[in-house]
């Protein structure tokens, strides 16, 4: 029994790493032993023969007619000291190779005369005859020429992925496209039933693979196929997704590749793979290409002229527009594209004509969030009833990924805690996770600390609660998560225009944690640093993009086309910018004293907020009900939702 728990030893594998290190050392050996494997035997005279004959030194001679011999010494004369460096030799040996080589043998007779008296005489085993062979000169010649064609062919093969690399894998095909090919013989199971929400962007999608599969239908009233669609949103929200749906649901080959497979060290590679993708596509047309974040490829040209590193993306995206809309283009073949950065692609690339169509998919609302939290709950083990309406509220501004990491975020607390099926309050405690981090109830805080902390918290949660345009509150938190020593979590009002009242009163609400601090302890600290940005963003975007500050007037200093980052220059002047700098600080300035003065007012209720905070480290929208009252707002929204 005492075995079971040694480790069983791991098989060494296989590498044929191995193979270039053997025949690196056979030619490291062969080059340090100067070409000793077929090294000539030592060129003597006919006296030197003769004595070494007379002193039984050969074992072995061999005669090649008139031409010469090789003599062989014997074993016993390779142990003395004038023989030592040939006895010494891994390679040569009196039974391998011969030692000594007589270049003229004379009087053929009289030669083999003497040698039969040698061997009559006991100093010489044997000698023969035998026809002179080059072989071991061919041979050494050869040789190293098939060492080094051998390590050249295991390299290729090396690089080339043992021969089985697809259109890119090989070094002579690194000009090839590295898309790959789906169709009717791939399983892929993903299809329109799978994408929730996105109904408009379905829709679009849905139509582009019905032309593929009854162009009739469309070409007998005159219209054209369109050439290409780009889908435009932000990450996660499903582009990616809705393509491999149309790779399901189409029944036409199918290339799916990424805008990085065009891009290469090796200059005209990118251009290369074009041609040879839609050469592909046109051979099996009509076919559908996809290219996911194509902003790779096609971002636009000439914004980058000083470093001169643009030519060779820029030449790919010059063959990606001629494939596209050029002479001798194929409208059997549909280019689909999705990208978050539509700001940064080329004009040339987006005009009509090349994408037809740009579908924007969107943040998904709340009824879309609905759909896509039944579509990632059905392999979940949940509860019975589990109410869908409820986390699709709960999860304001999250991304079909974002909900999909929910899910299984929750189902992973579920089983941490041990229990059989995953609940509301694991989904809670997921968006949480998610939202806020890590939960780190064994970080050390002080006791002053910690008060500083729930007065903080305390102080958002009151000026949010006072205010009208302010997000609900949720709940508030003093335990640590991620970098934050606090959270409060708001339900934010899913609004489709926001007025600058509104904006104000977020603002304030922001400003409430300082606020609080000053108002309790008389002097603020390095806490609000998070709100402090979050709130300085707002303001400067009220008064430099949406135009909402009287001062500025109705100017917007935002380029949605992205030009401006490649600018030296600002859109505005010395003097605009000090006016800019002032209105953001009176802004700023003004919500933090109105947070300053509702705080004062409700001191009392503030403290009593903190000192429940600090004692149950979480509270919740009831014990701010039991403090402060019902919002009248929140009475006022039912009033007009009820009508």
């Amino acid at each position: 029994m005492a075995n079971d728990n040694i480790p069983s030893p791991k098989k060494i594998k296989f590498n044929p790493l191995w193979i270039y290190g053997a025949v690196a050392a056979v030619l490291l050996a062969v080059w340090l032993s100067g070409g000793s494997v077929f090294q000539k035997p030592e060129s003597i005279t006919s006296s030197v023969f003769n004595d070494y004959l007379e002193k039984g030194y050969f074992e072995k001679v061999v005669i090649y007619d008139k031409s010469g011999s090789d003599a062989y010494l014997t074993k016993e004369a390779l142990k003395l000291p004038a023989f030592a460096k040939m006895s010494k030799s891994n390679f040569n040996s009196a039974a391998t190779s011969p030692n000594f080589y007589l270049d003229a043998n004379g009087d053929e007779k009289s030669f083999q005369e003497k040698l039969e008296k040698a061997q009559k005489e006991g100093k010489l085993k044997a000698f023969n005859f035998q026809p002179k062979s080059n072989v071991s000169d061919i041979v050494q010649i050869i040789f190293p020429i098939i060492i080094i064609v051998v390590f050249w062919i295991l390299i290729m093969r090396r690089m080339s992925g043992g021969g089985a690399g697809g259109g890119g894998g090989q070094i002579f095909n690194i000009g090839k496209s590295k898309a790959k090919l789906f169709d009717e013989k791939n399983d892929i199971k993903t299809t329109f039933k799978d994408v929730a929400g996105l109904e408009g962007a379905k829709e679009e999608i849905q139509e582009i693979v019905e032309f593929l599969k009854n162009p009739e239908k469309y070409t007998n009233l005159g219209g054209k196929i369109p050439k290409g669609a780009l889908l435009v949103g932000p990450p996660g929200t499903g582009k990616t997704l809705l393509a491999k749906a149309v790779a399901g649901e189409a029944k036409v080959p199918f290339f799916s590749l990424s805008g990085s497979d065009f891009v290469e060290m090796f200059v005209g590679v990118g251009a290369s793979r074009v041609r040879d993708l839609f050469k592909q596509a046109k051979e099996k047309s009509p076919a559908i290409i996809f290219i996911d974040e194509i902003d790779a490829v096609g971002r636009a040209r000439g914004k980058n002229n000083m470093s001169g590193g643009n030519d060779e993306r820029e030449n790919t995206l010059n063959q990606l527009l001629t494939e596209m809309d050029g002479f001798g283009t194929n409208s059997n073949v549909i280019v689909l594209a999705a990208t978050n950065r539509a700001d940064v692609l080329d004009k040339a690339l987006m005009r009509a004509g090349r994408f037809d169509r740009q579908i924007y998919v969107d943040l998904p609302d709340i009824r879309e969030r609905k759909e896509i939290f039944e579509v990632h709950l059905t392999p979940l083990k949940k509860v019975e009833n589990l109410d869908t309406d409820f986390l699709a509220k709960q999860t304001p501004g999250f991304s079909g990924a974002d909900i999909a990491n929910v899910c299984n975020e929750a189902a992973l607390i579920a089983a941490r805690n041990n229990k059989t099926a995953v609940d509301k309050q694991d989904f809670l405690d997921a968006v949480d996770r998610i939202v806020g981090g890590l939960e780190k109830k064994n970080k050390i805080v002080t006791p002053e600390e910690k008060r500083a902390i729930a007065i903080h918290e305390a102080g958002h949660a009151t000026v949010s609660w006072m205010l009208e345009h302010a997000a609900p509150l949720v709940k508030v938190t003093i335990v640590p998560r991620g970098q934050s020593l606090g959270a409060a979590w708001y339900l934010p009002e899913e609004r489709l225009i926001v007025r600058p009242d509104q904006m104000l009163d977020e603002m304030c609400a922001t400003m409430g944690g300082r606020a609080a601090e000053k108002v309790t302890f008389g002097r603020i600290s390095t806490g609000a640093l998070s709100d402090l940005e979050k709130v300085t963003r707002q303001a400067r975007a009220m008064v430099t993009i949406y135009g909402l500050n009287d001062k500025i007037g109705n100017v917007t200093y935002y380029d949605s086309t992205g030009q401006s980052e490649y600018s030296f220059s600002k859109p505005y002047s010395e003097e605009t910018a000090r006016v800019i700098d002032k209105e953001i600080s009176l802004l700023i300035e003004s919500q933090y004293e109105r947070a300053i003065h509702l705080l004062e007012t409700n001191k009392n209720k503030l403290n009593q907020l903190a000192d429940i905070l600090i004692e149950k480290e979480v509270i919740f929208k009831d014990d701010l009900e039991a403090i402060f009252g019902k919002r009248s707002f929140d009475e006022n929204l039912q009033e007009e939702t009820s009508l």
